[in-house]
């Protein structure tokens, strides 16, 4: 038993290396430098076809090219014996090429040179041959002479055209055409059959109007072949007659022709046989005669019929399919039917096939001492034999080799040794054709080579499975073995794999993998290796990809595609739209985070996609962008189902453009009262495409549609048809009747005319009628013309009322009876005013009135309201202007009092009164005088806080715009806060002069809230607050500081004060001389009216020693300050005459006639001005 199991383990090890031999044949690889060095047996690389036709006009070329090492030599054979090329003048073969040149410009007919050819192709390694190469000249024979009778034959029966054409190489195409070069029109009743006869199913008299040429073409030869025509004569019961028979349904039966069973023309009887080749198109046809022409079907006896590829030609009566093969093989049948009955033909179909590769043989190389196989197996019906050839010729007559044996279709070698390279071939042939092949056994020895730079680089993505080639070649195979970094061991297992091919796979590259890998190729002859030096780089990836977007047609996009990746790889960003680059143009833009587009239109529409690129990999992202846009115009209006007063409009809806159609608004125009007018008539929803519509008399109406969808609505459609209604008499009359005067002895009667679709008829007319209500008197009425809206009714009295009618009429009669409404005629202004006013001050800015009405007939018209005049005579604050402006205060509708409000307090005020009617105001009433009392004041103007440093705040502000009052004081309201914390509230009174506060903080950390008002004896004022800089602006104050304590700062300070006293000392001593000082310096500046005693430019001081320089604390801006405190009220009075009463309250005139931008820029230009600063010390 132990004996056994080593037996089979030794026989299994001895198969396995047996077999392993065959499967490590060597393969010479295509590199250019490889192939040049080996030894290589012929190779056919070109030959010409089998069956080889060529032109007798043309040089005849047999082509034959080979490739080996070395470079092999040709000869040929012709009839299986050695054609000597050198003996024929006409034969040459080309320079380092087997291709025969047959040259017969110098005379020779092409037909000698008819025969089987073969190529043989030489060198040192043995001999490769081509196909047997059977060269035949083409042929086009003239057409016999013949007399052909008249065709005769009676109507409805079937008639063969025999063609007949003469034998060609290749056969000539087949048409038929008239003598005079008409071609003839076929159909299912005449058709040309395959074998080129003309078939009539059944003669029609019309058939002898032509005649019948049959014509062949030879494609070689470009020549057309022409047979004498054949003429018919169609014998008939009736003479042709084609109007009789123009409107009959049988044409047939018309003329008397009898009707027949189908039967076949070709083929005949009811079953035939047909032969294919495996790989050909199999053609059948059944042509059948019969009156009426049959129709023709094809069935497949117990099967359906190869779906894809069949098709029929000639009208269905030849069924073709394409490509077959063995499962084709069966009965076909064939069925001809008409009205009379059905015919059958069945074809029974025989699939052959020449010989065709199963497996064909392929070049061997191997090492000395090394196995193979040649395998060469074919297939065909009936089964091709297999036939061994080496260098050409029988392998059984070729001398013995004790390494090669064959078995069938397989040569075995064993143990090939140098110089035992040939070529072998495969002749698999049946009868219905052969197969050659070519197959090389060459034995080499080559030391090992790598075929791939001995130092590359390369870098490969993170994660990603990465193959490191080392191809190499020699003979025996070379073993190969992989290190990385110089290390000793090899390179297998885990993340690594190794091929027989000698290709390294890492199946997932991580950085850790990065170095220097070293390839080594050994066999018994030496070794080569090659580096390979990877670097493993970060994937690059969108993290931010477009998304489906359905933006508006006009509308912005933007297109997001934000990538990351490996910083040391260049990045390539493109996009693709509907997988084809993108043409970035104008209304687009590309950056780094995607891709916008300006004003999107319909052509926008489609799949875009971001493609993010480096060197080693790319990755995609893409979107859908649907556009939205108004719908197109709907198209094809049709007017039907016309009625009197209806009709149905049906349309054909245009594209919703991806957004659905909500309605559909339907417009009409008429010719007669707006041409050229499109109004609204009605509207539908989306989902309709017709509606009925409602029609009005006598209009010619033409109608248009337009969709609406969520973008907008679509162009109008075109125009539908006019269609005119026929007329009626009115069914309304005008509406908006009203009676109006325009002056006091007049009343407009006006309407609003009917418009084109309530007319109704032609000739409109509106009968106008008034009376007077209060008298009840006889209708008044005109007649006026459709066109006119309005009538006046002249010489009534003052405001009386009336009843008025407005009647329409057509041609066709009057509307209705109209309703009466109450009009008026014209007003006069009132004659009287209100009487007995009586007032009473409410507060300080509002007083009741009380009056008594007027009288009805002295209002002479509609009263609208009695109305209020008064105005602001003076205030009681001294010499402060007022606005004498008058004002109105109305009370609409028949009253008796009310209240005038928005009145100034402490001021004196006039009133009168007026009745106001439509016509206007009537007289004034006596004017009443009244006194407000005192308020409280407005808001301090131009509330100001400043902090010069951390430890102290400035408040600034001005008297209030609005005193209201006497003014008595200031009241400030402050407290710090902290965030969230706030501390007690410190109060602060000032007097009434006093505009500026100066804080110390004691909190530096802390920021202030403010709250200043102002006082009246009344109670304080409206506020203005608000808080200390923040801790920014402190920080700012800091640094300031900080720069004063600079040595730069401190010396330039002392140079400017320097200068500074200098000018003084100057400016002091001219002074105490009472000379002139020089100001203008002969500058064209005009003199104050105070420069009476400027002289020459000079001005003298010696009596003005009181009175400031001219021009001094003049600011930046060009304005003058004045020389009061900033605390006194003087500011605000007109002529600075501000005085105080006896119990010490200011009075003064509170106006403003200084701007805030004006004060401002005062205080800046003191402030920051180094001259204003001298001009004070001076």
């Amino acid at each position: 038993m132990v004996m056994q199991r080593y037996l089979l383990t030794y026989m299994g090890v001895v198969l396995t290396l047996y077999l392993h031999q065959f499967i490590r044949a060597i393969e010479v690889p295509r590199d250019p430098s490889i192939q040049d060095e080996l030894s290589q047996p012929p190779t056919i690389t070109k030959q010409s076809v089998k069956n080889y036709i060529v032109d007798p006009r043309d040089n005849i070329f047999i082509e034959c090219e080979a490739k080996g090492n070395p470079f092999p030599i040709f000869t040929w054979t012709r009839n299986g014996k050695f054609f000597n090329v050198a003996k024929d003048p006409r034969v040459s073969m080309r320079r380092r090429s087997g291709t025969l040149s047959i040259d017969f410009r110098s005379g020779g007919r092409p037909e000698d040179y008819e025969g089987e050819y073969q190529c043989f192709a030489r060198n040192d390694f043995g001999t490769a041959i081509s196909n047997k190469i059977v060269l035949q000249v083409s042929k086009s024979p003239l057409w016999p002479k013949e007399n052909l009778d008249i065709q005769e034959v009676h109507e409805g029966a079937p008639l063969i055209l025999a063609c007949n054409p003469p034998p060609g190489l290749p056969p000539p195409a087949i048409f038929w055409m008239s003598s005079s070069m008409e071609p003839i029109h076929q159909d299912k009743r005449v058709s040309q059959g395959q074998n080129g006869d003309l078939y009539f199913s059944n003669v029609m008299q019309e058939d002898a109007l032509t005649d019948y040429s049959c014509n062949a073409r030879f494609a070689f030869t470009h020549t057309i072949q022409q047979k004498n025509p054949y003429t018919l004569k169609v014998l008939t019961k009736h003479p042709h007659n084609e109007t009789s028979f123009r409107n009959h349904t049988d044409i047939y039966s018309a003329r008397g022709v009898t009707e027949r069973h189908p039967s076949f023309m070709y083929p005949t009887g009811t079953s035939s046989s047909q032969m294919v080749l495996r790989g050909e198109d199999l053609l059948l046809e059944c042509i059948a005669s019969g009156v009426p022409t049959p129709d023709i079907m094809w069935h497949k006896r117990g099967g359906e019929l190869p779906v894809g590829r069949i098709s029929y030609e000639n009208f269905k009566k030849a069924l073709r399919i394409a490509n077959v093969s063995e499962e084709d093989s069966g009965e076909y049948f064939c069925l001809a039917s008409n009205k009379v009955g059905s015919s059958r033909h069945t074809v029974s179909v025989r699939v052959k096939a020449a010989p065709y590769w199963l497996d064909e043989p392929e070049n061997l190389v191997l090492a000395p001492g090394e196995g193979g196989r040649l395998i060469c197996r074919a297939n065909g019906n009936p089964k091709p034999s297999i036939q061994w050839l080496v260098n050409g010729e029988p392998i059984e007559s070729s001398l013995p080799n004790p390494s090669r044996e064959v078995n069938g279709d397989t040569v075995m070698f064993r143990d090939a040794q140098i110089g035992s390279s040939a070529v072998y071939q495969c002749n698999a042939s049946n009868e219905h054709g052969y197969l050659l092949a070519n197959a090389f056994v060459s034995v080499l020895d080559v030391s090992p080579r790598i075929l791939a730079p001995r130092s590359q680089p390369m870098k490969v993505i993170h994660n990603n499975r990465t193959l490191l080639d080392c191809p190499f070649f020699g003979s025996p195979i070379p073993t190969t073995r992989w290190f990385k970094n110089g290390q000793g061991n090899t390179l297998d297992g885990g993340n690594y794999r190794m091929y027989e091919n000698g290709t390294l796979e890492i199946k997932m590259a991580r950085k850790e993998d990065q170095g220097t890998y070293t390839c080594v190729a050994t066999n018994i002859l030496g070794k080569a290796e090659i580096q390979v030096r990877l670097e493993v780089k970060d994937p690059t990836r969108i993290i931010t990809g477009p998304t489906d977007a359905v933006p508006k047609k006009g509308s912005t996009i933007h297109l997001s595609c934000r990538v990351k990746y490996d910083p040391t790889l260049k990045l390539t960003v493109s996009w693709l739209k509907d997988d084809s680059p993108l043409y970035i143009g104008n209304r687009m833009k590309k950056d780094e985070d995607g891709l916008t587009i300006y004003g999107v239109s319909e052509k926008d529409q489609g799949y875009y996609t971001c493609v993010a690129s480096t060197e080693l990999d790319r990755d995609t992202a893409k979107a859908h962008l649907t556009v939205l846009a108004r719908p197109d115009r709907p198209r094809d209006l049709e007017l039907t189902d016309l009625a009197e007063r209806s009709v149905r409009l049906t349309w054909i809806p245009g594209d919703d453009n991806n957004s659905p159609i909500t309605d559909y608004i339907v417009e009409f125009e008429e010719d007669k009262f707006q041409p050229g007018v499109w109004h609204n008539h009605s509207r539908y929803p989306g989902s309709v495409n017709s509606a009925v519509l409602r029609l009005a008399p006598y209009v010619n109406y033409q109608f248009r549609v337009i969709a609406v969808n969520e973008v907008g609505s679509s162009y109008p459609s075109l125009p539908s048809e006019r269609y005119q209604t026929n007329g009626a008499r009115p069914e309304i009359n005008p509406t908006g009747v009203q009676g109006a005067g325009t002056s006091k002895n007049n009343m407009v009667i006006s309407w609003t005319p009917l418009n084109a679709t309530q007319a109704y008829g032609p000739k409109l007319k509106y009968i106008v009628k008034w009376r007077r209500r209060d008298t009840r008197e006889s209708w008044s009425n005109v007649t006026v013309s459709g066109d006119v809206s309005k009538y006046t009714v002249t010489q009534t009295p003052t405001y009386v009322p009336y009843e008025i009618k407005v009647q329409a009429e057509n041609e066709f009669g009057r509307a209705a009876e109209p309703d009466v409404v109450i009009g008026y005629s014209g007003e006069d202004y009132p004659k009287a005013a209100p009487t007995d006013i009586r007032l009473r001050v409410l507060n300080s800015t509002a007083i009741s009135l009380q009056w008594t009405r007027v009288y009805p007939d002295t209002i002479q018209g509609q009263l609208k309201e009695y109305r209020a005049y008064f105005w602001r005579e003076s205030s009681l604050l001294k010499n402060l202007w007022v606005s004498k402006k008058k004002q109105s205060e109305s009370f609409i509708g028949d009253r008796t009092r009310g209240i005038v409000s928005r009145l100034f307090p402490y001021s004196n005020y006039k009133l009168e009164m007026v009745v106001v009617n439509g016509r206007g105001d009537g007289p004034r009433s006596e004017i009443k005088e009244f006194t407000t009392p005192e308020g409280v004041p407005s808001a301090p103007r131009y509330f100001k806080i400043r902090q010069p440093n951390v430890d102290t705040i400035t408040l600034e502000w001005e008297h209030p715009e609005h005193p209201n009052g006497i003014l008595i004081g200031y009241t400030l309201r402050y407290q710090a806060f902290n965030g969230s914390k706030t501390g007690r509230t410190i109060v602060e009174n000032f007097s009434p002069n006093q505009t500026k506060f100066l804080l110390q903080r004691t909190d530096p950390i802390s920021r202030y809230r403010f709250d200043l008002r102002s006082r009246t004896q009344i109670g304080d004022g409206e506020p203005a607050k608000g808080e200390s800089p923040s801790s920014l602006n402190e920080a700012y104050t800091k640094n300031q500081g900080d720069i004063a304590t600079q040595g730069w700062f401190i010396g330039l300070m002392c140079a400017i004060a320097l200068l500074v006293l200098i000018l003084l000392i100057v400016c002091f001593i001219k002074r105490s001389r009472g000379g002139k000082y020089p100001v203008r310096e002969n500058k064209d500046v005009p003199l104050d009216p105070d420069d009476q005693k400027v002289d020459n430019g000079s001005f003298d001081y010696s009596d003005e020693d009181n009175k400031p320089l001219q021009g001094s604390q003049t600011s930046l801006d060009g304005t003058i300050k004045q020389q009061e405190s900033d605390d006194s009220l003087v500011d605000y009075g007109e002529g600075g005459e501000g005085q105080f009463n006896e119990d010490g309250s200011f009075i003064g005139q509170y106006t403003v006639k200084k701007d805030k931008e004006e004060t401002e820029g005062n205080e800046s230009s003191e402030a920051t001005s180094p001259v204003n600063a001298i001009y004070s010390l001076a």
